[in-house]
């Protein structure tokens, strides 16, 4: 679980720098090549738009949805470019995987309003310096 909340701390970390350089209201695909980036640069794996699998009755569908973003095949981070996040965009995040989560906004003006850490059975980070993945935490 400490790692999770590692790499969480790490992709929060990079979207507060991003957003911070270009700020808000860029297309959702710039600011995922551009995080994706960021991430690789601190070392973790980023798979882009990578087809996830599900399964329905009995059926496999190879392509159920695209993930913005999986990062070191642990965590799922959904990119938005909106006005305000929705109950709908935290509903689509938690159907996609319903283990561990980001939706992070872009669109906000100011950044920590606009990630939602989604978690399921996931302790809050206990580490002193975490602040940036507590204001994520809600």
């Amino acid at each position: 679980m400490k790692e999770l909340n590692l790499i969480t701390g790490q992709i929060v970390d990079a979207a507060f720098h991003i957003h911070s350089k270009l700020g808000p209201g860029l297309l959702e695909s710039v600011y995922e090549i551009i995080l994706a980036k960021e991430l690789e640069k601190r070392g973790l794996r980023v798979e882009r738009q990578k087809a996830a699998p599900i399964e329905f009755e009995g059926m496999r569908f190879d392509e159920g949805f695209r993930a913005d973003l999986i990062v070191k095949n642990a965590v799922v981070v959904e990119l938005k470019s909106v006005e305000i996040l929705t109950r709908g965009h935290a509903k689509q995040l938690l159907t996609y995987l319903k283990l561990l989560n980001l939706l992070i906004n872009f669109s906000a003006p100011i950044i920590k309003d606009g990630i939602k850490r989604l978690v399921n059975n996931l302790p809050e980070p206990k580490q002193k310096n975490s602040a940036a993945l507590r204001l994520c935490a809600r």
